[in-house]
């Protein structure tokens, strides 16, 4: 089967491994300059570098079906830019995944493929897609939502070890980002991550730079750039897919089961839905 990945982010790039492992063909598409934070285990840096390893997977940026076709009988993931899915039209997925994370829908509609799937806020499942996943950390993180919409997005991070909102780094002004911390280095509390123009840009606490936007990326006021994890000792981490990624490619890969199972009870003539599994 053929799946069609809309974004290439941290979570996208979750949802991807976990499809390619499980011997679907993934296409991924993208904007022509994507703003990823945590780049050493996104896709999207495929678009920039020609070609990214992701926990050994490697993904290549294309231009066109016959390099797709290529890519796909070299096992690798190929990427391309098309941010309004015109190349969904031409090979015909079996499946479209929205991992766009953009917090309202983008262009993302059922006709695009028989089974279509959107992660977290900004879509109605069974009207803008088939089925909705729960994005929210928490007991419903992963939930396979079949009529209705994910939790309403708060714009608060997550906590890592009590720390929510001050982990995450934002650009003080407009301007073109220069760093000066790399991903994986430790930082301190109030040290120069980068700058945007000549605005210095300081981390709130101490930890690890799990995240920071490529190097160049003509930012916005308040646009967040980075990411700090305050466990200094899970340095590691910041080269591999995080477990809410998994947990949303699970959820993804159960959500298009269910799908299939369903159409195949609708042929039986026994119809089982659930509005949220």
């Amino acid at each position: 089967m053929k799946v069609v990945i809309r974004g290439g982010g941290d979570l996208a790039t979750g949802v991807a491994e976990v499809l390619y492992q499980s011997g679907f063909k993934i296409l991924i598409l993208d904007i022509e300059k994507p703003s990823s934070i945590r780049r050493s285990v996104c896709f999207s840096e495929a678009i920039y570098d020609g070609v990214v390893k992701v926990e050994n997977i490697i993904c290549k940026k294309v231009e066109n079906e016959n390099e797709i076709e290529k890519c796909w009988s070299e096992k690798i993931i190929p990427i391309m830019v098309d941010e309004k899915g015109e190349i969904i039209k031409k090979i015909k997925p079996d499946v479209v995944v929205d991992s766009i994370i953009a917090k309202k829908n983008l262009g993302t509609t059922k006709e695009m493929a028989p089974i279509t799937v959107a992660l977290g806020d900004g879509f109605e499942a069974g009207k803008d897609v088939d089925i909705v996943i729960e994005t929210m950390r928490g007991h419903n993180l992963g939930r396979i939502i079949t009529s209705g919409r994910a939790m309403k997005n708060t714009g608060i991070p997550g906590e890592i070890k009590g720390v929510s909102k001050d982990r995450v780094i934002y650009s003080k002004a407009n301007g073109r980002f220069s760093s000066v911390k790399k991903i994986g280095d430790t930082v301190q509390k109030d040290e120069i991550i980068g700058y945007v123009g000549d605005v210095e840009i300081r981390g709130k606490i101490s930890g690890v730079l799990r995240g920071i936007i490529r190097e160049g990326y003509e930012v916005t006021e308040n646009m967040k750039i980075g990411d700090i994890d305050p466990r200094t000792e899970e340095k590691n981490n910041c080269f591999t897919i995080s477990d809410k990624a998994r947990s949303l490619g699970g959820a993804v890969l159960r959500a298009i089961m269910f799908r299939l199972k369903e159409e195949r009870e609708k042929k039986n003539g026994n119809t089982y839905i659930e509005n949220s599994l």
